[in-house]
């Protein structure tokens, strides 16, 4: 069950929603948050039931160590001076991110580990094939961030039922945001959410209805082109390269932006406001600029809980650039265990230290060129991210600069297929384009468009306000294609699932 599956959207989604208030206005409030969190619980177990013990074994343990770490905080200037209570405070910290830590790395990473030792040691290790639980990524984060501010004091007394809450609320947990204790605890312990909030469910539904647009009819079509030029095993020529790389750029981003949109929207009919995950990132101006539009809760991680401790900007160019570059590939490594991932954080971490450096020593570039140059460097990486390969990542690229390929095939050398998409216009395309850039001819106008929306306001810019009549006529009219592409088609599931 995904959110953008008939299941949910018609059963699930409706019957948490009436439910949750009803139990709300008949003043049964602590049974609606056990039901919020049992229908979480039961969203979460519909993909495989099986892992539903290490996410409630996860809550226990976090819940029950942050607990001790925030009663345990120091209270007076005296108290923080005594070595064994500093000492076995830390100890508890790093003993419960240590615990996070290896059950997220024995699932995501041992047959990484063990294959890397096969190769470099000759060695002869059984790969397990674990199966990933879904979601361990996220939750995991999220869990870890209260351990640290638990230990800061910066959490407040909260109890088990809000913090299961915090944990699982559906909205967010299976593929992000990774939401702070901060942003959601408060408000699901305010009485202004128990109540039916009309505006709410106007945007919530608006932003839901984008988002599944997004999804099934953009992010999906897109897919199917990414997936037959990545996934096969013949020469890429120019047109076709180009057109493989850019779909599956403009099917990663469709895709996760309509999962943002689709969670925030859900989340909204419960009054809750999830943070903003994804902000245009396509308009960036800069690598930094991206990063700072691009799963924006990530980056947030990245920089409070790993860039910062290594020691930040504060300890001069070299060890700035080193923290940079060390955050970034581990923040590759954390997307999936393969080299690949590395690579494409590694390319970021290289990207951010170059974009320092010319920023220290050059003026602004014109604001289409540094838009020009972010989008190309950030399409090409996409390239290293969805390759299972190198080998398959180099014949995409490959491709994408052989030029004399998209211009010496014959017609005759071009699969009919690709020529088929418009009857007699393809035969007055081909005398005028070369054969090659004909059959590619609907993905460069689907890449077209793509550029076009992205262009404009996001959704969220688009649900600022108040929702009027027009705009919820163009949110029915988004979300009924959607739910037509929906129900003729399988929607795959969401990219960011698998991480």
């Amino acid at each position: 069950m995904i959110f953008s599956s008939w299941q949910f959207i018609l059963l699930f989604l409706p019957i948490s929603f009436f439910v949750y208030f009803w139990l709300n206005h008949r003043r049964l409030i602590t049974a609606g948050k056990v039901w919020l969190v049992a229908a979480s619980l039961f969203f979460y177990g519909y993909w495989d039931v099986q892992y539903l013990p290490l996410i409630l074994g996860s809550i226990f343990l976090n819940f029950a160590i942050g607990t001790g770490l925030a009663q345990s905080h120091p209270q007076s200037p005296h108290e923080i001076k005594k070595p064994n209570h500093r000492i076995n405070r830390k100890v508890v910290l790093i003993t419960g991110i240590a615990v996070n830590l290896i059950l997220l790395g024995y699932f995501k990473y041992t047959d990484f580990l063990l294959s890397n030792i096969n190769s470099v040691l000759s060695a002869n290790y059984t790969l397990p094939h674990i199966l990933l639980p879904l979601a361990i990524s996220f939750f995991t984060f999220t869990q870890i961030v209260y351990l640290v501010d638990s230990y800061r004091g910066e959490t407040a007394d909260y109890d088990l039922l809000n913090y299961s809450l915090f944990v699982t609320f559906f909205p967010h947990l299976i593929a992000g945001p990774i939401v702070h204790h901060r942003q959601i605890m408060p408000q699901f312990a305010s009485r202004w959410t128990l109540t039916r909030r009309y505006p709410n469910i106007q945007k919530g539904l608006y932003i839901f209805a984008i988002g599944l647009f997004k999804k099934v009819v953009i992010a999906d079509s897109f897919a199917v082109w990414a997936t037959a030029g990545f996934d096969g095993s013949h020469t890429l020529g120019f047109f076709e390269a180009w057109a493989t790389s850019l779909s599956y750029t403009f099917q990663l981003y469709f895709d996760f932006s309509g999962y943002c949109d689709m969670a925030i929207g859900a989340s909204l009919l419960f009054n809750i406001w999830l943070p903003i995950n994804f902000n245009s990132p396509y308009k960036a101006l800069s690598i930094q600029d991206f990063w700072r539009r691009w799963h924006i809760t990530l980056s947030s991680f990245l920089r409070d809980y790993l860039y910062i401790p290594l020691g930040g900007s504060r300890s001069g160019d070299f060890r700035t650039y080193f923290n940079l570059f060390a955050t970034f590939v581990l923040g590759g490594l954390w997307h999936g265990a393969t080299w690949m991932f590395v690579i494409w954080g590694a390319m970021h971490g290289c990207a951010l230290v170059i974009h320092r450096l010319w920023t220290r020593l050059h003026s602004p570039m014109p604001a289409a060129l540094a838009w020009f140059l972010t989008f190309m460097f950030v399409n090409v990486t996409w390239v290293f991210f969805r390759a299972k390969t190198l080998d398959d990542a180099l014949r995409v690229l490959g491709g994408m600069i052989d030029f004399r390929s998209g211009f010496g095939n014959a017609i005759a050398s071009t699969p009919v297929s690709e020529l088929a998409w418009g009857g007699w216009m393809s035969d007055l395309a081909l005398s005028i384009f070369p054969a090659s850039l004909v059959g590619q001819f609907p993905i460069y106008l689907a890449v077209i468009v793509a550029f076009a929306i992205t262009a404009q306001q996001n959704s969220i810019e688009m649900a600022s306000g108040t929702i009027g009549k027009w705009r919820l006529i163009y949110g029915a009219i988004l979300f009924s294609v959607a739910m037509c592409f929906m129900l003729a088609t399988t929607s795959s599931v969401f990219l960011y699932f698998t991480f």
